[in-house]
């Protein structure tokens, strides 16, 4: 989705990764918890941190920041976990996406989001829906459904698809 179809005045969530502002549309999110226990799923790649337990549910937790290339999130008072629905191929992955700290609920209209930038052809930028303008900063506005690649995406589904035992234990034999 390009600026042109984002339509008047749309709601994003904004949450932070080191020092900078990055913002989902409002629509993708389901919920958003504090940092809470993650399983770690053997052989996922880095920036999958694991799994948690949503109420019955396994969720995969993927930490935005190794994502883009930071440093791993480390766990203060304001970490926490965004739900988000991933639409890819006709499918639909619930996962967790961790943050530093989720700031507010924002408005912007299409006269504040610019395109996304161009930065050659060796950087993707595709996962920018566009740069919002807020208070002489940028928000970065992410396409969560552009975010992971096909390949990634089927990790993140097998690990989601890992089952828990009624005692709230991964069973290891889905891990094989």
């Amino acid at each position: 989705m390009n600026v042109t179809e984002i339509g008047e005045t749309t709601q994003y969530l904004t949450f932070k990764l080191e020092n900078e502002v990055f913002a989902l549309e409002i629509a993708k999110v389901r919920e958003v918890l504090d940092f809470t226990a993650i399983t770690k799923v053997p052989r996922t790649p880095e920036f999958m941190r694991g799994v948690i337990n949503l109420r019955g549910s396994v969720v995969p937790v993927i930490d935005m920041r190794l994502k883009f290339g930071m440093t791993k999130t480390e766990n203060t008072v304001n970490t926490c976990i965004i739900i988000v629905e991933i639409h890819l191929d006709g499918e639909t992955t619930v996962l967790g996406a961790l943050a530093d700290e989720v700031q507010e609920v924002i408005e912007l209209g299409a006269g504040q989001i610019e395109p996304a930038p161009k930065i050659g052809t060796r950087l993707r930028t595709e996962f920018i829906r566009g740069m919002g303008k807020r208070d002489d900063r940028f928000v970065i506005i992410l396409d969560i459904d552009r975010l992971f690649s096909v390949d990634e995406l089927s990790l993140v589904q097998d690990a989601g698809a890992v089952t828990s035992s009624p005692g709230g234990q991964v069973d290891e034999r889905s891990l094989a």
